[in-house]
């Protein structure tokens, strides 16, 4: 991955038929079992775009940013960062492209080291500059994340929730890395914080030229930030498509549920039926054909014996239009789904 390749690829991320498959148990007495967290997943995300991932708890998100990370490695596929492949790439080279935010800004933080020391780390790590250099580059980005020149020299413990990912947002960014992995990144903060630490993102993503994979619970924060949205079930994408087409006219039963579970701000309405039934499946066992199909409304026998495909990728046409680009991600590439009947 180079500068040169950066410039070139209209792609920051592409993730090609990628799996991770873990054994768990097993033993004399019982058997192990498998776990698809991460089941054929392709998708593009565009240079200076938010690609919005959700989904349930245990849909596989968080495997699929580890992933991403290089923290562990997948069971099948590719993942193209510039247009490089990353699986056995060095790790240290892959940092200085792909950096996260993490949820929780209380223990994402050393509580033992300076602000100074932290948000710095990485620019020691990989030598860049003098230390007096490193340090004017901690005061800038500390300046530009919205934190007082006076914040390097306190502690973690010093500061508040917002100010602490502030902080890890600082240290997520000073290599200019051209993918951030933002891991609910708002949501251990109260409201009234979620709203300023989700503007100062979208600031610096214009300022810098960033590309986010931005995973949450929270449909209203991605409506907010994302430009296209991919929803996750049982480790596949069901559904894909801009964020207009998605809150607009989400095709899939599932992408419909999960809109239609989002509380409103009304008195007493109480929280919503979204008629999905029975809870989700056992991802070890998942059902055959569709997965979604013992709580889906609209469900056939069909859909118990035979898995949807989900849309090709589509290619972007016309001389001058690069695959991928945002041209042809919003108008060649339409909401992809997986659904025998949307």
């Amino acid at each position: 991955m180079n500068s040169a390749a950066s410039s070139r690829d209209p792609l920051a991320l592409e993730l090609c038929a990628l799996s991770k498959t873990f054994k768990l148990g097993g033993g004399m007495l019982h058997k192990s079992r498998t776990l698809k967290a991460v089941n054929d997943v392709s998708l593009r995300v565009p240079r200076g775009q938010v690609m919005g991932l959700v989904g349930e708890s245990g849909c596989g998100k968080s495997t699929l940013a580890k992933v991403l990370l290089g923290l562990t490695p997948p069971s099948a596929g590719d993942v193209l960062i510039n247009g490089k492949a990353i699986v056995n790439a060095n790790q240290k080279a892959l940092a200085r492209h792909i950096q996260p935010i993490f949820q929780d800004p209380y223990s994402s933080l050393n509580p033992r080291q300076r602000i100074e020391q932290i948000v710095g780390l990485p620019l020691r790590i990989h030598a860049m500059g003098t230390a007096k250099e490193q340090a004017a580059k901690v005061d800038e980005m500390l300046e530009l994340v919205g934190l007082p020149k006076r914040a390097a020299q306190q502690y973690p413990g010093q500061m508040s929730g917002g100010q602490r990912q502030r902080v890890a947002i600082a240290r997520a960014l000073i290599m200019r890395p051209d993918l951030v992995i933002c891991d609910e990144p708002t949501s251990a903060l109260d409201v009234s914080v979620q709203a300023q630490i989700l503007n100062l993102l979208l600031d610096l993503k214009d300022e810098f030229g960033l590309t986010y994979l931005f995973i949450s619970h929270d449909l209203a924060v991605v409506e907010h930030l994302a430009d296209r949205i991919a929803v996750m079930y049982l480790g596949r994408i069901v559904e894909e498509g801009t964020r207009e087409q998605i809150f607009s006219a989400p095709r899939h039963p599932y992408t419909q549920a999960l809109l239609a579970s989002a509380l409103t701000p009304e008195p007493g309405l109480g929280v919503p039926d979204i008629g999905l039934g029975a809870g989700q499946p056992d991802p070890t066992q998942p059902p055959s054909g569709c997965a979604f199909h013992p709580r889906c409304p609209i469900a056939q026998p069909e859909c118990a014996q035979q898995a949807p495909a989900l849309s090709p990728i589509a290619q972007s046409a016309g001389p001058g239009t690069s695959q991928g680009t945002s041209q042809g991600t919003s108008q060649g590439n339409p909401t992809r789904v997986a659904c025998h009947f949307a």
